[in-house]
């Protein structure tokens, strides 16, 4: 069904709330390669180890997966859900994330492209801290393929383009052949990273890896090398799936510090098939 333009835009979906602690973090750290090679290293403890415990900023996405889960439910947009694909992740992060909160997260329809062929839906959710301040917004860019042709405007053109001179940082994050499994245990249960049978339904011969999980490695990797760990200069990150990763390749991330900004691009090492593109986190 085409998209109604006029009733979908700026839509809302109910509020949810959601609490995390120190183990949740962890788990996450774990799920995107933290300590793997290295668990005694004191860098590595500060991701995995209670003691000194810090929040990456892409543990933004974990905490609203419930916000935009009825998506379907919002008046003038009706889609197929085996034809949609998440094309980008941004998170903008108010303040540094907390080891232990309680959040309430209210998303809305923000944008709707017209691709032609498919509709680019964008939704935003914003996180507050119950009786606090606003401590994180994502943006979900959603690609519904079959979708287009309602007459919407076309969008922006893609940002953050990586530079055509040598990097300054290049980082290899090898990954291990049971990453999804412990990366969905943060709540992203989709079955195309698990089930042998469920991929093979969307064209992959074995299960892939979350994109989120992707998008979590690339963010360790360029705090580590780029910022010495220091999770609260990062004040936005945000990137395009440009590929998928098999559970046990490597993805290498390229880095490049553009003003306020460090510009980012990673691929597979053993395919090198891009994994993300046009991506970059904002500096405070």
């Amino acid at each position: 069904m085409p998209i109604d333009l006029k009733k979908a835009l700026g839509a809302t979906l109910p509020a949810s709330t959601a609490s995390w602690g120190a183990d949740n973090v962890i788990l996450y750290h774990l799920g995107i390669g933290a300590g793997a090679g290295k668990p005694t290293d004191p860098k590595e403890l500060e991701y995995t180890y209670e003691r000194n415990l810090k929040v990456l900023p892409s543990f933004a996405v974990v905490p609203v997966f419930g916000a935009i889960g009825g998506m379907n439910s919002i008046p003038g947009i009706e889609v197929n859900l085996m034809m949609v694909l998440h094309g980008e992740q941004e998170v903008i992060i108010h303040r540094p994330i907390p080891t232990e909160a309680t959040v309430e997260s209210t998303a809305k329809v923000a944008a709707i492209h017209d691709k032609g062929k498919a509709a680019v839906i964008v939704m935003d959710v914003d996180s507050k801290e119950k009786g606090g301040a606003p401590l994180f917004t994502n943006r979900f860019t959603i690609f519904a393929r079959g979708e287009g042709g309602f007459g919407g405007d076309p969008g922006p053109k893609a940002s953050n383009e990586a530079p055509t001179r040598e990097p300054d940082a290049v980082v290899e994050s090898p990954t291990v052949s049971h990453q999804a499994l412990l990366y969905r245990l943060s709540g992203d249960k989709n079955p195309l990273h698990a089930d042998p049978d469920f991929a093979k339904m969307g064209g992959f011969d074995t299960p892939i890896l979350h994109g989120l999980c992707s998008f979590g490695i690339v963010c360790k990797a360029t705090v580590d090398k780029m910022l010495d760990g220091a999770v609260d200069k990062v004040a936005g990150y945000g990137a395009r799936f440009a590929g998928v990763v098999f559970p046990g390749e490597t993805i290498v991330t390229s880095m490049w510090k553009e003003g306020n900004k460090i510009v980012l691009a990673a691929k597979t090492k053993e395919r090198g098939t891009p994994v993300i593109s046009n991506a970059a986190i904002s500096l405070r």
